[in-house]
């Protein structure tokens, strides 16, 4: 009898021993995980907190293609935001702008069309001539705009890039250099593109038309239509660049941003864009930590008619933590010390941030839900006593 039991007990113990074998082996397939990608660099990261989830040679210096247009439609963004430039202005077709080669909507010398026109032709199609069209009118020569991409990217800190144009297409010159970049830069400037959230409205877009439905659009970006979630955000080739994509997509709040480069074809480009993509997705879950207009705090206001207001989120907030992590995640909530009046509707009050260990996952910022105008003289002076009563109540506490 006793000799049965202890026989059973071995056997316990010995399968709880494969089984946290095969756990420990699990939690290292995560931690690093291996794949056999054909293309030549790529890098996987969290598109909120910017972490690095993969990476192959992801510093390497490419020849990006039109990826390249990553960097020219967050330039034509901020000008939108800017207010240099309407989406329904009308543009003008320069002959250097119409004679571009490769991907291209035919512009002709002087047709004129709307700026959201062309912005869909760079994201849908990979409109080299709509680049170069968009460039001269925004800073009035193609050289002019390269020199501000450039300058962006020394801004973001991209210190392995360069560009030539604002295309991607290669020099007719062999001396000259044309574009180069790398993966981990490609993600930079993707992560500040998606800071514009509406230029999504235009990558995700799978078939479109153009000049009264008489020039067809058709995606380039095939994860588009084939990735649930991808929304964005550009392809690139050219025969030295090989094939090339920045991919990312959205499921249940998470976001990552996948660049494969200088992959052997177009299939093994977008699936290996895909094998990252759900890897990412696989080994995270979301986590909701407020939602948009949830009140949070409420905030003193000196100087107000009202002595406090609400602090309220401005944006629904949600992180993407690694599954068995998500207690690592810590919410902190940071106020501003004084809020002086007048104060308006949004207005920023202070922020959510939530980190794991010193890294950021995620943020929102906390802003008025409510005006207050500034008090009188003789309510200002009550406040600055009674503001003056509690600081020597707390010297002697």
């Amino acid at each position: 009898m006793w000799g049965e039991f202890m026989r059973r007990v071995k056997i316990i113990i010995g399968i709880t021993l494969i089984l946290l074998c095969l756990l420990s082996q699990t939690v290292l397939a995560i931690d690093k995980p291996e794949f056999d990608l054909q293309t030549k660099s790529a890098i996987l990261i969290d598109a909120k907190s910017g972490r690095v989830l993969y990476e192959k040679n992801a510093h390497q210096k490419l020849p990006p293609a039109s990826v390249t247009k990553i960097m020219t439609m967050l330039l034509a963004m901020e000008a939108v935001d800017e207010g240099r430039v309407k989406w329904d202005d009308k543009i003008s077709t320069s002959e250097l702008a119409a004679k571009m080669g490769g991907s291209q909507i035919w512009l002709e010398p002087g047709e004129e069309m709307t700026f959201e026109h062309l912005i869909k032709a760079v994201a849908v199609v990979s409109a080299n001539d709509a680049c170069v069209a968009i460039a001269e009118h925004l800073y009035g020569t193609e050289e002019n705009f390269v020199k501000a991409m450039n300058d962006k990217a020394k801004k973001l800190g991209l210190e392995n890039t360069y560009f030539y144009n604002t295309n991607g297409l290669p020099p007719t010159d062999p001396d000259v250099q044309g574009n180069y970049t790398t993966a981990a830069d490609v993600a930079k400037m993707s992560l500040e593109l998606l800071k514009h959230p509406k230029i999504l409205k235009f990558t995700s877009i799978w078939i479109d038309h153009i000049r009264d439905g008489e020039s067809f659009l058709r995606n380039t970006n095939n994860l588009v239509r084939f990735f649930k979630g991808a929304d964005g955000l550009k392809t690139g080739y050219t025969q030295e660049a090989g094939f090339c994509v920045s991919a990312t997509a959205k499921k249940d709040g998470m976001r990552f941003i996948a660049v494969v480069m200088n992959a052997p074809n177009s299939k093994v480009r977008f699936n290996e864009a895909r094998s990252l993509l759900n890897y990412a997705f696989s080994i995270h879950r979301s986590v909701d930590i407020v939602s948009k207009g949830e009140v949070v705090s409420k905030v003193k206001v000196f100087k107000g008619e009202l002595p406090e207001i609400d602090a309220v989120a401005k944006e629904d907030l949600k992180i993407s933590v690694m599954k068995g992590e998500e207690k690592e995640a810590v919410k902190q909530t940071r106020l501003n010390k004084e809020v002086v009046a007048p104060v308006k509707v949004g207005d920023k009050v202070g922020e959510i941030v939530v980190l794991k260990g010193e890294e950021v996952l995620g943020r929102v910022d906390l802003v008025a839900n409510e005006e207050v105008a500034k008090a009188n003289f003789f309510k200002i002076i009550l406040q600055l006593f009674k503001k003056f009563i509690s600081n020597i109540m707390n010297i002697f506490e």
